[in-house]
């Protein structure tokens, strides 16, 4: 049976804006709950999928940082379009690269950064990650398992030619740290085990953010917002919220 795959969403509930960003081979559902959180809190949430996620593999490979880009400053101009002006970032992994990158373009009241890497794995590492977005993928479309494995071995005899593209993107914004000045909360799961967790350190030190605080979940990997410390990280991302300079 073919499941229904998981959507961009725009939950709409106060002037108060945050643009949720996921992470790499990740989709909307990783923040799906983050958003009804805000929302019952009075937070207008955004949450879009980059091209290639939410969608199968074989799209995937097709695409890359330049246009998951692109549709991260969809998602802030959309909010603009709609009238929010100001507009707080929360991103998981490349999601809070993304989120520290939106940080030194455009203006943002604030930035959550939650398990955002400083430095990559070998590309070889990174397209195994790809493989496992393929099984999990055509597993949820109810697939059987030899047919999952003859799709999978095709895909191992492709590339995806961006994945240099993608390390070269998260070293930039590591370079670019420094140009952060918006208030900065950044968030790590003690048990990743998928990224280097010194990153958080390197964020916090680097960002030249008057207002900043760093958080370490210390029973949550790397995708803390599904993970069994996420009620609390709902509340302290509530709070960081609330003690930014609002004018609306």
């Amino acid at each position: 049976m073919r499941i229904a795959q998981p959507k961009p969403f725009f939950f709409e509930a106060g002037k108060r804006a945050v643009l949720l960003l996921h992470g790499f081979t990740g989709n909307s559902s990783d923040v799906r709950m983050l958003g009804r959180f805000l929302e019952k809190n009075g937070y207008t949430s955004l949450a879009p999928h980059y091209k290639g996620h939410g969608v199968p593999p074989e799209e995937l490979i097709q695409s890359g940082p330049a246009d998951w880009w692109k549709d991260v400053m969809r998602g802030y101009d959309q909010l603009k379009a709609a009238g929010y002006e100001e507009i707080a970032v929360a991103g998981l992994s490349l999601g809070g690269v993304f989120s520290l990158k939106l940080g030194y373009t455009v203006p943002v009241k604030g930035i959550v950064t939650m398990c955002a890497p400083m430095s990559m794995k070998t590309t070889e590492l990174m397209y195994e990650g790809v493989l496992k977005y393929a099984r999990d993928y055509k597993r949820y479309e109810g697939k059987d398992a030899s047919l999952i494995e003859e799709e999978v071995e095709a895909l191992q005899k492709t590339s995806m030619d961006s994945l240099p593209d993608l390390r070269n993107l998260v070293y930039d914004v590591r370079d670019h740290v420094d140009h952060v000045y918006a208030p900065l909360f950044v968030v790590q799961g003690r048990q990743d085990s998928v990224i280097d967790v010194d990153s958080a350190n390197i964020i916090y030190n680097q960002a030249e953010s008057f207002e900043k605080q760093i958080k370490w979940y210390e029973q949550s990997g790397h995708v803390i917002t599904l993970d069994q410390e996420k009620e609390q990280l709902h509340v302290d991302i509530l709070e960081f919220l609330q003690t930014l300079d609002w004018h609306v």
